[in-house]
C-alpha cells in the first residue's frame, strides 16, 4: 500500500481564459478501486494526463508507483492480436495472459486473428487483459464501456471488481456501482474523495445539496440585509463628508479642523464596515458552490395523425453473404419508448438505418413508415462536428437561442459557446447532437447510443426529460439504468 498525494495542483491550458484546476489537494491509496466522475469538460482526462507527466503544472504530485493509461494506442491493427499484446507487454507470460482472457471470456483463437478483425468489445477486453499483465503499476482506465454492449459491460465490471489499484473513468452508474470502492469527483469548485460506490456518493451529494438549498433562502435574506446595510453605511459616509465641507448648515460657522478630524475617523470606520459587509456578502454567495445546474429541459414533439408511426414485419438484413439479423418484427406506436437491445453486431444500427431511410445493402420482409413522418436521428458518430455552434444551428434550421439554452442546461459554459466544435470533448459533442435533436420539430426521435461519453448528471437530466414529456422514441443504449428507467418496450435482437 502507498499513497498518491496531490498538493496545491494548479493547471490551465496555454491560451485558455481560466484554470481547469486551482490549488487542488487530496490523496488516494494505490490499493483502491477508484471511480472517477464529473461533468463533461471538467478535466477528468486532463487529470489523468497530468498523472502521466504529459503537461507542466504548478503544485506537487507525489507517487511511488508508475502510471499506465488505457486504452493503449494500436499503431498496427493489421497485426495478429498476439503480436499487438507483445508490443504492449513484451515480457508477458502466456499462461497469465490466458488466465485474464478466460476471465473476460475471450476465445484463444482471437489471439491468432488480425486485431482489426475483432469486434470493438473483443478489442476492449484484449487490451484490458494486457493492461492487467503489467505489474507494479497504478492503472488509469479511461471510459472502457463506450463500445461494450450490456452483457459485455457486466462481464468487464465483474472482472474489474476482482482487481484493485486503478482509477476508472465511467459514466455508467450500474458499472461503477458493481466494481469501485471509492469515488473521486470533480465538482464545480473542488475535487473530493469519498468512500463507497457511485450510489453512495450520489446519495451523499443529494443530501449535501438539499442542505445547501435549505440554507439558500436564509443566505439570500442575509445577503439582502448586508447589501442594504452597506448602502446605508455608504450614505452615512457621504453625509459626514458634507458636514466636513460645511454643507449641512451653510449659515453657521464650522470648525473645519475638528469636524475634519471627526469626519476622517467616521469615514474610516464607515469604510471598514462597508468592506466587512461586502466581504460577508461575497463569502455567503460562495457557499452554494457545488450545486450542479440540473434544470429541467423542454421538448415539444409534433403529434402524428395516426396512432401507428412505423411497422417492421419479418425483416432480415444482409450485407453480402452475411445475415445481420433475421425475422425482426415490431411496431412503433405514439408514446412508445422502445429500447433496441442485443449484442454488438446483432443488427441494431442496421434496423435504425432502415427506419430512417438510410442505405441498406439488402433486406427482406416489410418495413412500413408512416406517410410524411418526420424523424430526428442522433448517430454514434460525432467526427463531422466542426465550426461554430451559431453556424451549426443556422445550417440545420433550428432556433439558436433554444439550442444554446439546452446546452447551457447540460453544463456548457458561456465560454464554450465561443469555441470551435472540433475542440469539444467527446461528451460535449454528443450533447450538441442531442440538443439539436431536441430542437427539431418531429414525430419520432431515433437515437443510436446517445449517451456515449456523456456525464452521469446529464444522463439523469435526459432521463427526467423523457419521463416528463413522454416523446415517441426508438433508441439503442447499453446503460442498464437508463434502459430500465426509460423503456416502455424492449425489442431484443
Amino acid at each position: 500500500m502507498s499513497m498518491i498525494r496531490v498538493t496545491d495542483l494548479t493547471f490551465g491550458y496555454d491560451g485558455s481564459y481560466d484554470n481547469i484546476f486551482e490549488n487542488v489537494s487530496f490523496q488516494i491509496d494505490t490499493d483502491w478501486k477508484l471511480g472517477f466522475t464529473g461533468r463533461n469538460g471538467r478535466g477528468k482526462t486532463t487529470f489523468l494526463n497530468l498523472l502521466l507527466g504529459k503537461y507542466e503544472y504548478r503544485g506537487h504530485i507525489a507517487a511511488s508507483v508508475e502510471f499506465e493509461y488505457f486504452p493503449f494506442p494500436v499503431p498496427h491493427p493489421e497485426n495478429n492480436t498476439l503480436d499487438v499484446i507483445a508490443d504492449i507487454v513484451p515480457d508477458y507470460v502466456h499462461w497469465e495472459l490466458m488466465r485474464e482472457l478466460t476471465l473476460l471470456k475471450v476465445d484463444e483463437e482471437a489471439l491468432y486473428r488480425p486485431f482489426q478483425s475483432l469486434s470493438n468489445g473483443e478489442q476492449t477486453k484484449v487490451l484490458l487483459a494486457a493492461l492487467f499483465l503489467k505489474e507494479n503499476r497504478f492503472l488509469l482506465i479511461d471510459e472502457p464501456t463506450n463500445h461494450l454492449d450490456m452483457a459485455a459491460r457486466k462481464l468487464v465490471s465483474d472482472y474489474l471488481r476482482g482487481k484493485s489499484g486503478f482509477i476508472l473513468v465511467s459514466h455508467d452508474r450500474a458499472f461503477l456501482d458493481n466494481c469501485v470502492d471509492h469515488i473521486l469527483s470533480i465538482n464545480k469548485t473542488n475535487i473530493e474523495v469519498q468512500r463507497g460506490n457511485f450510489s453512495d456518493w450520489w446519495e451523499n451529494k443529494e443530501r449535501k445539496d438539499q442542505f445547501e438549498l435549505a440554507e439558500n433562502d436564509k443566505l439570500k435574506k442575509d445577503i439582502k440585509r448586508l447589501s442594504e446595510a452597506a448602502k446605508r453605511t455608504s450614505h452615512w459616509s457621504d453625509e459626514v463628508e458634507k458636514t466636513k465641507n460645511g454643507t449641512r448648515n451653510s449659515g453657521s460657522k464650522v470648525d473645519k479642523g475638528y469636524v475634519g478630524h471627526k469626519a476622517a475617523k467616521m469615514m474610516k470606520r464607515s469604510k471598514s464596515m462597508e468592506q466587512r459587509q461586502h466581504s460577508a456578502i461575497e463569502e455567503k454567495s460562495r457557499l452554494l458552490k457545488n450545486i450542479e445546474s440540473a434544470e429541467s429541459l423542454k421538448i415539444a414533439q409534433l403529434p402524428y395523425h395516426k396512432g401507428q408511426l412505423a411497422e417492421l414485419e419479418n425483416v432480415s438484413i444482409y450485407y453480402g453473404d452475411k445475415t445481420v439479423c433475421e425475422d425482426v418484427g415490431f411496431t412503433i406506436e405514439q408514446g412508445d419508448r422502445i429500447s433496441l437491445v442485443g449484442k454488438n453486431g446483432s443488427g441494431k444500427s442496421s434496423i435504425i438505418k432502415l427506419i430512417c431511410g438510410g442505405s441498406i445493402t439488402s433486406y427482406t420482409g416489410t418495413c412500413r413508415i408512416g406517410s410524411q413522418l418526420k424523424i430526428s436521428y442522433v448517430s454514434q458518430d460525432t467526427s463531422h462536428l466542426q465550426g461554430s455552434l451559431t453556424d451549426y444551428a443556422a445550417e440545420h434550421g433550428i432556433d439558436e437561442s433554444l439550442f444554446k439554452a439546452i446546452l447551457r442546461k447540460l453544463a456548457f459554459s458561456r465560454l464554450q459557446f465561443e469555441k470551435e466544435m472540433s475542440a469539444f470533448s467527446g461528451g460535449q459533442k454528443k450533447k450538441v447532437l442531442i440538443a439539436k435533436s431536441l430542437c427539431e420539430k418531429v414525430h419520432l426521435h431515433v437515437w443510436d447510443e446517445p449517451l456515449n461519453f456523456i456525464d452521469v448528471i446529464s444522463r439523469m437530466q435526459i432521463e427526467e426529460l423523457l419521463l416528463e414529456h413522454r416523446p415517441t422514441i426508438l433508441f439503442v443504449e447499453h446503460d442498464r439504468e437508463f434502459v430500465e428507467n426509460i423503456a416502455t418496450k424492449t425489442v431484443t435482437l
